[in-house]
């Protein structure tokens, strides 16, 4: 897989079973609650892609891959500074 650009990725949070976006790269809502269950977080970790609909205002994540930090997607989430 080519290396993607780190203007694609997006943090994440888990505590306990729960993942949590800081903030939503689309709305800016605070501490946004995902539904993604521990199964699909570790199969995007595998490099599995995953879709992530976002609560707050119904946007779209297509994860290509995660680490420990970020979600890896396939569109750009920041600006990406040069």
């Amino acid at each position: 897989m080519p290396l993607i650009p780190f203007s694609h990725s997006w943090p994440y949070e888990k505590q306990f079973n729960d993942v949590y976006l800081h903030e939503c790269p689309f709305c800016g809502e605070d501490q946004v609650l995902t539904h993604m269950k521990n199964r699909d977080l570790e199969e995007a970790k595998e490099g599995i892609k995953k879709q992530l609909n976002l609560p707050c205002c119904h946007a779209r994540l297509i994860i290509l891959e995660a680490d420990e930090d970020y979600f890896w997607t396939n569109q750009a989430l920041r600006e990406d500074r040069k």
